[in-house]
């Protein structure tokens, strides 16, 4: 594939954060049998709209990936399968969309994770021309190439990277994958198993899905938690297995899927970070690629309840005001 239309490029005036309503699933209401909060995205940005931080001039508004875009990654025989209400009902945990028409299916779940999609590709090149990016949405980790699963359609993360790979080949063939969420990032572990231009570190609860025992065998940092980890021991242990990673590898670009699924009451991901914990970690990750000018692109995956939207929120605004990332024309490459 030659070209795109999801590679935009951005005014000055513009922040590298990248939204739009079209984020939201909309199910007439068959939603909320999910534990996932399907407006968290709307939410994000209206909190940071509320906080001064980005309108609806200064956010990136990115374009719905194709299927030639797709196909960069995925199977025709893949995405055929989505047009099978049933199967989309597993991917998306809610068995009631079986008896749902495939149209409806496709507008109302799809067509959202594809516009995300197409947020996280876009990241990728923002990230290079500004230094950093965050796609309010994204960080389908369970999705590979050739399955969906845990509410993952698409492999946003593969393709992410697999666009940077192909459209800059001179500026990126060493990619980092910083995977913070609660769960195993098992689609593009499976993707990239034994590719070693693709160095991933992924901490996450042992005890909770997806017990991929196969895609293991890709993470080179791996860290296995027990249920109810708190601040001081998990911030610790982030730290030094980060700073070891970038010790024995030479990123041109870190993936942040930044899960939010950690913090304290979340049923899904059983652990116990506290909502300060999770704005520590954040800046954490960041102050690592930025202290050494690597351009890093965070995405916001997992976090199952109401008020993770608000933390997502207080925490973009934190590394706004710690000077880790910069509005409009405040570049710091």
């Amino acid at each position: 594939m030659s070209s795109t239309n999801l590679y935009l490029n951005i005014s000055k005036e513009q922040w590298p954060i990248i939204y739009r309503k079209e984020y939201n699933v909309n199910f007439m209401g068959l939603e909320k049998l999910h534990p996932f909060d399907a407006h968290k995205w709307k939410n994000v940005y209206k909190f940071l709209n509320e906080e001064g931080l980005i309108n609806e001039k200064t956010v990136v508004v990115p374009n719905e990936a194709t299927k030639e875009d797709l196909l960069m990654v995925h199977s025709k025989r893949y995405l055929k399968k989505l047009n099978c209400s049933l199967y989309v009902a597993k991917i998306a945990e809610v068995f009631a969309l079986v008896v749902v028409p495939n149209c409806l299916v496709q507008s109302a779940y799809l067509r959202p994770m594809r516009f995300q999609t197409g947020g996280s590709i876009l990241a990728g090149k923002l990230a290079l021309d500004r230094g950093w990016a965050i796609n309010i949405g994204g960080g389908f980790h369970h999705c590979c190439a050739t399955k969906g699963g845990g509410f993952c359609a698409y492999a946003d993360i593969t393709l992410l990277v697999k666009f940077l790979f192909f459209h800059f080949p001179r500026k990126v063939r060493r990619v980092l994958i910083v995977d913070l969420d609660a769960h195993q990032g098992n689609g593009y572990e499976r993707d990239f198993k034994g590719k070693s231009n693709v160095y991933i570190m992924d901490v996450f609860n042992k005890w909770i899905y997806p017990w991929d025992t196969e895609a293991k065998k890709a993470i080179r940092k791996k860290v296995e938690l027990d249920f109810f980890v708190s601040d001081e021991s998990y911030l610790k242990v982030v730290k030094r297995n980060l700073t070891e990673a970038l010790a024995e590898f030479d990123p041109q670009i870190m993936i942040y899927n930044a899960g939010t699924d950690i913090l304290k009451g979340d049923k899904l991901g059983g652990m116990s970070i506290s909502e300060k914990g999770i704005i520590k970690r954040d800046e954490l990750v960041f102050r690592e690629a930025i202290s050494r000018s690597i351009p890093i692109v965070m995405l916001t995956s997992g976090g199952y309840l109401k008020k993770t939207a608000k933390v997502i929120a207080d925490s973009i605004v934190h590394l706004y005001k710690e000077g880790l990332i910069h509005g409009p024309q405040e570049y710091y490459f």
